[in-house]
């Protein structure tokens, strides 16, 4: 899962359409913490909203990172299996890394 990897698209229809679900789902809670300030809503109250839609985000790219996983490197005649399995800590390690 090198970068040629990650700049494959999600090929599978079907998978597309659930991480725009998802994305939708995130979309419209970024539109309610905009309503909620707007509305003068308590800090507590805006920031249990933000960190949902964090974690939303978050689980959004591990969706994408699991799809990979079970896809693209399966399909990666070219290279060993301990090769790609470096390779799929490597990319989510980059991405844990900003998970926070």
């Amino acid at each position: 899962m090198d970068e040629s990897s990650l700049n494959e698209s999600i090929g599978n229809e079907e998978e597309r359409r659930k991480i725009i679900n998802r994305l939708k789902r995130l979309e419209g809670q970024v539109r309610g913490l905009q309503t909620m300030i707007d509305s003068g809503k308590d800090c507590e109250a805006v920031l249990t909203q933000i960190m949902a839609a964090k974690s939303a985000l978050n689980q959004v790219g591990l969706h994408i990172i699991g799809y990979s996983m079970k896809t693209c490197l399966v399909e990666d005649g070219e290279k060993t299996r301990d090769e790609l399995i470096d390779e799929a800590i490597k990319v989510f390690l980059k991405y844990s890394s900003c998970v926070q």
